[in-house]
């Protein structure tokens, strides 16, 4: 594993969680740098699909459905095992159909009766885990994946007239905490050998009570199902060749 590799990954992950870049200039960063990152040694690529999560501990609470979208390294350290990380920069954690409460306006709390709360908390994920590919290309992952929130809303929902016509968006951040961190496992299948398309399930169940105020307690849970495509993977193939 190349020192300057290891480096421009970090670089990268440090990028992500410091900066709020758009998706647009995420995806600009990966095609400019996949085809000069994807070597024998480590794989680059965009990562992205449907996840649904929900926080345990809350009572009366669903799943919430949401899409995701990052970018992963995959580390070779010895025959078929790898370290797998990256940053998924567009990701929700939260849960759906949550009671209505009152906001504390006699007006909004008559408006909203009957309702539901949809909690969206956004985090910049970072994995962190152990891969073990297989000779049929099915590959296993498990480690843990810490994570920074940015922003954190409960979302009123009501219904007017039409279906959702009626939303209140209010910011929760200060109930939250900032930092998470729990263990993620996984299984995929790489669709075919070298730098080929990865598509699998991942499930991360927190290990952090994220919510503050002491009386009540949370933890995220999340399943992922992704797909994970490699950058100027051609382009790594003719230099190889040549």
């Amino acid at each position: 594993m190349k020192f300057k590799h290891v480096l421009t990954a970090a670089l990268l992950i440090i990028l992500s969680l410091t900066f709020s870049f758009n998706t647009r200039s995420q995806i600009l960063i990966s095609i400019l740098l996949g085809d000069k990152l994807n070597t024998g040694e480590i794989e680059f690529g965009l990562t992205g699909g449907f996840n649904r999560t929900n926080i345990i501990g809350l009572d009366e609470a669903k799943g919430l459905n949401n899409f995701n979208l990052g970018f992963y390294f995959d580390f070779l350290l010895k025959k078929n095992w790898y370290l797998y990380t990256g940053v998924l920069v567009k990701s929700n954690m939260g849960s759906s159909n949550i009671p209505v409460y009152s906001l504390g306006d006699a007006n909004l709390d008559t408006l909203m009766q009957g309702g539901r709360v949809d909690r969206k908390i956004n985090y910049f994920n970072v994995p962190l885990e152990i891969k073990h590919r297989f000779k049929n290309r099915i590959y296993v992952d498990a480690g843990f994946m810490f994570s920074l929130r940015y922003k954190a809303t409960d979302l009123f929902i009501n219904e007017i007239k039409d279906k959702d016509d009626l939303v209140y968006k209010l910011d929760i951040r200060d109930q939250y905490k900032r930092l998470d961190a729990g263990v993620i496992a996984g299984l995929g299948y790489k669709l075919k050998k070298g730098l080929g398309m990865n598509i699998g399930i991942r499930y991360y169940y927190g290990l952090v009570d994220i919510i503050k105020d002491g009386n009540s307690k949370g933890v995220n849970s999340s399943l992922y199902l992704y797909a994970e495509i490699p950058i100027g993977a051609g382009k790594s193939k003719n230099r190889s060749n040549e």
